[in-house]
């Protein structure tokens, strides 16, 4: 971990779990629709698909439940029962968002969303948070040859904040998430979704924080380390 917080000039969103409590939502999907097709997807499982893209996930779970599952019908039950839930419940929004963003914009620094999801996807979830008109710029899972943990990603949001990727602060949630930052060059914080910790994310990552409030008042006090607790 570096020892000083080095100057931010953007600031770089993950946007499940890190923005948005997406995860859960998919968590309870994805165990419901097993059942019902005599499956069972242990919490921790579904806790290592944290941060996965979609393909990674479908592999996985194949994996996990032999080749005579049926990730199809378990892909369309799971989408019903994850929509079912959200349009009646909402997306939560994770602690602290609101808190950073002020802070963010009283410093004027641009931000954006960099995420594994189709753009599709992430503008449903979004607006299902009520947070659509928050982000002007979002890289998607089509702008990007090669998702989390590759770096693709983060690279094209740097472009496309014309903010060198070394001057980026790259929040993220999850291990895939914070390889993704540190092979781009970002500065990449990680701010864990899901306990317990991943202790392979915290040592990789250049800074730690226990949730997004902690990330608002480190940049509220211009940017020193003294103020990012360790988790």
């Amino acid at each position: 971990m570096k020892a000083v917080f080095p100057d931010v000039e953007a600031v770089i969103f993950d946007m499940d779990g890190l923005v948005l409590d997406t995860e859960t939502t998919y968590f309870i999907a994805w165990q419901h629709a097993a059942m019902r097709m005599g499956y069972v997807l242990p919490d921790e499982f579904c806790r290592s698909l944290s941060g996965l893209h979609f393909k990674q996930v479908s592999e996985m779970i194949l994996a996990y439940c032999g080749q005579d599952f049926s990730l199809d019908h378990f892909n369309q039950i799971s989408g019903e029962i994850w929509r079912d839930q959200v349009r009646d419940q909402g997306i939560p929004v994770k602690k602290g968002f609101f808190s950073l963003l002020d802070v963010i914009t009283q410093l004027n620094l641009p931000f954006c969303l960099a995420t594994n999801s189709l753009l599709a996807n992430a503008l449903e979830c979004l607006d299902l948070a009520k947070l659509t008109h928050l982000f002007t710029t979002i890289i998607s899972r089509e702008m990007s040859v090669n998702p989390k943990p590759a770096p693709d990603l983060f690279i094209k949001a740097s472009e496309l904040l014309a903010v060198p990727i070394g001057r980026c602060l790259v929040l993220e949630d999850s291990l895939s998430g914070v390889m993704a930052a540190v092979k781009a060059g970002g500065i990449a914080v990680y701010v864990p979704s899901q306990t317990p910790l991943d202790k392979r994310a915290e040592f990789l990552a250049d800074f730690n924080a226990i949730d997004l409030d902690r990330v608002a008042r480190m940049l509220a006090d211009k940017f020193t380390y003294s103020s990012f607790d360790r988790l």
